[in-house]
């Protein structure tokens, strides 16, 4: 029998190569422009208006992207008057389209200088961050270690990691699998790095969960496979709000992609988070609001 790593190797190429030839570059790149166009994001001629100080950059979650993880949300806030944004980050060399798969410290780096350049253009002073999935959760460690916190006035996690993920329990067999934890490590670092127990989660939420002078809402749902489990997500310290989904609308079956791809529930929380001082009751007819 060959060894597990052998086995491992070509199965994970495979997987990224059959997952980069369902979209090729070109058509991915053209369908990110003609997306963002048209719906009226990542404009950088956008003011934000006394109602909505702040721009909003949007962070996607793992194997996502700028598109696609935000077709929902986005206009729903651009359509409620904010400047929105959202950034690629996390490319591995010769995989487009899937992003968040580098490591998570460089990804940070990345947001950091993205934060900057929305700043710049929009001419405020801080930025208001939603994230999906791992974007919920990396945005921390730009607060933490990079300085974000003087820039950002609130972080929205919608399914965020942040405490690490068993993955409904498969990251518990990776020791009975000589080799796979080594070759997750290399092949895709940030996946290696959510994995509950890993060195990044344990320092990233070491002396807390938060800092000082950022509000931070965490959006979860007791129906999610993938950061499980789900309660892990929660964060504890002042200026903190923790929501589950099914307390706002018991029927909202929504799981970890849904949540932040098309819940408009959740977006209606996302919104109330945003602006807290007009906030109003998110309830299942939040759906049709």
């Amino acid at each position: 029998m060959l060894p597990w790593k052998r086995v491992l190797r070509p199965l994970a190429a495979l997987l990224l190569t059959a997952a980069v030839a369902v979209v090729p570059a070109t058509t991915a790149q053209a369908a990110e422009t003609a997306a963002t166009s048209s719906s009226g994001w990542n404009d950088y001629s956008c003011k934000p208006s006394a109602a909505h100080p702040r721009p909003v950059v949007l962070v996607h979650g793992t194997f996502a992207n700028s598109v696609d993880n935000w077709l929902g949300l986005a206009p729903y806030l651009k359509n409620r008057g904010y400047c929105v944004f959202s950034l690629d980050y996390g490319q591995l060399p010769g995989v487009p389209f899937f992003y968040a798969l580098g490591p998570i410290d460089k990804s940070a780096e990345q947001l950091s200088a993205y934060v900057d350049k929305v700043l710049a253009a929009t001419g405020a002073a801080e930025a208001d961050l939603v994230g999906h999935s791992q974007g919920g959760m990396m945005p921390r460690y730009y607060l933490k270690f990079l300085g974000g916190a003087g820039k950002v006035n609130a972080l929205v996690g919608i399914a965020p990691n942040n405490h690490g993920t068993t993955l409904s329990g498969f990251t518990n067999l990776l020791p009975y699998f000589p080799g796979a934890q080594d070759l997750l490590t290399a092949a895709t670092p940030a996946l290696a790095q959510q994995v509950v127990g890993s060195e990044f989660m344990t320092k990233l939420n070491a002396g807390g969960d938060t800092v000082p002078g950022v509000r931070y809402t965490v959006i979860a749902t007791r129906y999610d496979e993938v950061v499980t489990p789900h309660r892990t997500q929660f964060l504890t310290g002042p200026d903190v709000k923790n929501v589950l989904i099914q307390d706002l609308c018991a029927v909202d079956i929504s799981e970890h992609a849904l949540l932040g791809l098309t819940d408009r529930i959740a977006f209606h929380e996302v919104a109330n988070a945003l602006d807290p001082a007009h906030a109003s009751p998110t309830t299942c007819l939040s759906a049709i609001s």
